[in-house]
């Protein structure tokens, strides 16, 4: 008896498309992290806080969390520069060195050489703009890897600061207190929460609606994304790139007095882990590496998550070299799942 025909597929499209439609629950859950870059770190900093709750009973305490959100404040601040640059397929391994140039020239200024506070701040605005604009020049002028000009101008900015600053920290009892009134706590719950914390949020605010709302915001993603094809479609790829420098620098100032703040002091070897954790940062919230996608919101997720493993590794008393290696750890998972993210059908 013989057994009833169906028609087969009209064309070889039909049956990739076929394939490609029989969905698995792994891809949907690729497909849905893809579709939602803040999603994967939210998940990753509730599981982060739950757990390092059940095993500290202080990491909930008012003054651990007050800790928490005023570390969070630089590294976040640093964070939403490194996501313009990783967001236009770039790196910036720099940004802890010109931070650390802009608040010593913002201190030693104001301290040593007299001037009013608000033109010392002007002027280190000018200085992480300066490095900002250095950086873009190379990189849009003379065709230079990002990776390789930032490594280089990490030495060439930590160079010039500690023959700037010869070495010294300025204390913030030497500045005039509009230097340090970033660091100003009030409570909030029971938790403090500084001046600083609030710059950083204002700033993650007006950039995600820069990004989302305005032409420059596109162009960005979309030079991220495809160079050469944005600049078949008439975008201004040079201009874009170092435009993105540009708002870095001036971003990377900001992060430096909010920094004075929070130390309550200046020093020119402050720089440290701060380029690890503004790229695990931007990387762990969902930023692909890639550039031409991610949120400046999956950033902020990205940045708690950072100052949650390095409170609650502390709190279990581990040793600032285990602290870095675990946040080593993230960078590589990160990209590791980044890749796997990028492998979805679209």
């Amino acid at each position: 008896m013989s057994q009833p025909k169906t028609d087969p597929p009209t064309s070889a499209l039909d049956l990739a498309e076929e394939f490609l439609d029989r969905s698995t629950p792994l891809t949907r859950v690729r497909n849905t992290l893809h579709k939602y870059p803040a999603l994967s770190p939210a998940i990753v900093l509730v599981i982060a806080v739950i757990v390092f709750g059940i095993l500290n009973d202080r990491f909930f305490s008012p003054g651990n969390l007050s800790l928490i959100t005023q570390q969070v404040a630089v590294v976040g601040t640093l964070a939403l520069a490194q996501t313009l640059i990783i967001l236009t397929a770039g790196i910036d391994l720099s940004v802890g060195a010109a931070m650390a140039l802009s608040s010593m020239v913002m201190a030693q200024l104001s301290a040593d050489n007299g001037l009013p506070a608000i033109v010392a701040i002007l002027i280190g605005l000018v200085v992480g703009i300066a490095t900002g604009a250095f950086n873009g020049f190379l990189v849009t002028r003379l065709k230079l890897p990002p990776f390789i000009v930032t490594l280089g101008t990490l030495n060439v900015f930590l160079a010039i600061t500690l023959l700037y600053s010869k070495g010294a920290t300025v204390r913030g009892a030497a500045m005039p207190d509009l230097l340090t009134w970033t660091g100003t706590t009030f409570d909030l719950a029971g938790v403090n929460v500084s001046v600083g914390v609030l710059m950083m949020l204002a700033l993650y605010v007006v950039l995600g609606l820069i990004l989302a709302k305005t032409a420059w915001g596109r162009h960005l993603y979309a030079v991220g994304d495809d160079p050469e094809a944005s600049r078949l479609a008439g975008i201004s790829v040079n201009r874009v790139l170092l435009s993105v420098y540009l708002v870095a620098g001036a971003i990377i100032a900001v992060a430096a007095w909010i920094q004075i703040g929070r130390s309550n002091a200046a020093s020119p070897n402050v720089a440290g882990e701060l380029n690890l954790d503004s790229i695990t940062a931007v990387v762990i919230g969902g930023t692909s590496l890639f550039g031409g996608r991610g949120l400046v919101w999956g950033t902020l997720l990205g940045a708690l998550i950072v100052g949650v493993f390095r409170n609650g590794l502390s709190l279990a008393g581990l040793d600032v070299l285990w602290q870095t290696l675990a946040v080593g750890i993230l960078v590589i998972v990160a990209v590791t799942v980044d890749q796997w993210i990028r492998k979805v059908r679209k």
